[in-house]
Protein backbone atom coordinates (compact mmCIF):
# COMPACT_ATOMS: atom_id res chain seq x y z
CA UNK A 1 0.00 0.00 0.00
CA UNK A 2 0.89 3.02 -0.83
CA UNK A 3 1.36 5.90 1.45
CA UNK A 4 0.00 9.37 0.71
CA UNK A 5 2.15 12.59 1.32
CA UNK A 6 0.40 15.23 3.09
CA UNK A 7 -0.22 18.60 2.34
CA UNK A 8 2.15 21.40 4.00
CA UNK A 9 0.06 23.73 5.68
CA UNK A 10 0.48 27.30 5.12
CA UNK A 11 2.39 29.09 7.89
CA UNK A 12 3.91 25.46 9.31
CA UNK A 13 7.42 25.80 7.29
CA UNK A 14 9.05 28.33 9.33
CA UNK A 15 8.13 26.22 12.69
CA UNK A 16 9.04 22.86 10.97
CA UNK A 17 12.55 24.13 10.42
CA UNK A 18 12.99 25.27 13.67
CA UNK A 19 11.73 22.31 15.34
CA UNK A 20 14.57 20.79 13.33
CA UNK A 21 17.09 23.53 14.14
CA UNK A 22 16.37 23.31 17.75
CA UNK A 23 17.48 19.25 17.89
CA UNK A 24 20.95 20.42 16.15
CA UNK A 25 22.78 22.13 13.56
CA UNK A 26 22.57 21.64 10.06
CA UNK A 27 22.76 21.99 6.71
CA UNK A 28 19.44 22.75 4.51
CA UNK A 29 19.10 19.27 2.99
CA UNK A 30 20.00 18.15 6.51
CA UNK A 31 16.78 20.18 7.28
CA UNK A 32 15.10 19.07 5.26
CA UNK A 33 15.52 14.99 5.13
CA UNK A 34 15.24 15.67 9.01
CA UNK A 35 11.76 16.26 8.44
CA UNK A 36 11.43 14.20 5.82
CA UNK A 37 12.19 11.16 8.74
CA UNK A 38 10.66 12.48 11.21
CA UNK A 39 7.44 12.69 9.61
CA UNK A 40 7.79 9.41 8.01
CA UNK A 41 8.47 10.69 4.57
CA UNK A 42 4.67 11.90 4.79
CA UNK A 43 5.94 15.65 4.36
CA UNK A 44 8.39 16.34 1.82
CA UNK A 45 9.98 19.99 1.75
CA UNK A 46 10.95 21.33 -1.45
CA UNK A 47 14.27 22.99 -2.14
CA UNK A 48 12.26 25.60 -3.90
CA UNK A 49 10.29 26.16 -0.33
CA UNK A 50 13.22 25.52 2.12
CA UNK A 51 16.02 28.11 0.85
CA UNK A 52 14.02 30.75 0.39
CA UNK A 53 12.20 30.11 4.10
CA UNK A 54 16.27 29.92 5.58
CA UNK A 55 16.85 32.90 4.09
CA UNK A 56 13.68 34.94 5.51
CA UNK A 57 13.84 33.06 8.93
CA UNK A 58 17.90 34.57 8.86
CA UNK A 59 16.81 37.52 8.05
CA UNK A 60 14.04 38.03 10.70
CA UNK A 61 17.16 36.65 13.30
CA UNK A 62 15.68 33.70 14.16
CA UNK A 63 18.60 31.43 12.62
CA UNK A 64 22.33 31.99 11.97
CA UNK A 65 24.65 30.15 9.61
CA UNK A 66 28.67 29.32 9.01
CA UNK A 67 30.48 27.72 6.38
CA UNK A 68 31.37 23.95 7.25
CA UNK A 69 32.19 20.63 5.51
CA UNK A 70 28.78 18.43 5.30
CA UNK A 71 29.50 14.29 6.05
CA UNK A 72 30.04 13.66 2.52
CA UNK A 73 32.85 16.38 2.68
CA UNK A 74 30.95 19.36 -0.09
CA UNK A 75 31.26 22.81 1.82
CA UNK A 76 27.39 23.45 2.55
CA UNK A 77 26.05 26.50 4.86
CA UNK A 78 24.71 24.93 8.65
CA UNK A 79 22.40 26.86 10.38
CA UNK A 80 21.42 27.10 14.13
CA UNK A 81 18.41 28.42 16.14
CA UNK A 82 19.40 31.62 18.10
CA UNK A 83 17.42 32.71 21.23
CA UNK A 84 14.84 34.64 19.14
CA UNK A 85 14.56 31.40 17.60
CA UNK A 86 13.89 29.79 20.37
CA UNK A 87 11.16 31.76 21.58
CA UNK A 88 9.74 31.94 18.09
CA UNK A 89 9.58 28.31 18.24
CA UNK A 90 7.46 28.04 21.44
CA UNK A 91 5.35 30.83 20.21
CA UNK A 92 4.50 29.22 17.10
CA UNK A 93 4.18 26.03 18.73
CA UNK A 94 1.44 27.05 21.68
CA UNK A 95 -0.13 28.92 18.42
CA UNK A 96 -0.40 25.52 16.56
CA UNK A 97 -1.30 23.40 19.30
CA UNK A 98 -4.43 26.12 20.01
CA UNK A 99 -5.58 25.79 16.36
CA UNK A 100 -4.60 21.75 16.36
CA UNK A 101 -7.19 22.03 19.79
CA UNK A 102 -10.07 24.35 18.30
CA UNK A 103 -10.29 22.18 14.81
CA UNK A 104 -10.03 19.21 16.91
CA UNK A 105 -13.54 20.80 18.76
CA UNK A 106 -15.14 21.41 15.57
CA UNK A 107 -14.26 17.60 14.38
CA UNK A 108 -15.79 16.04 17.49
CA UNK A 109 -19.17 18.31 17.13
CA UNK A 110 -21.77 15.92 16.88
CA UNK A 111 -24.67 15.99 14.21
CA UNK A 112 -27.89 17.08 15.61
Amino acid sequence: MTQKKAELLQGTLDMLIMKALIVEEMHGFGVARWIERTTGDRLVIEEGALYPALYRMQRRGWIESEWGVSDNNRRAKFYCLTMAGKRELEKQTRSWKESVDAVGSVLKAVNP
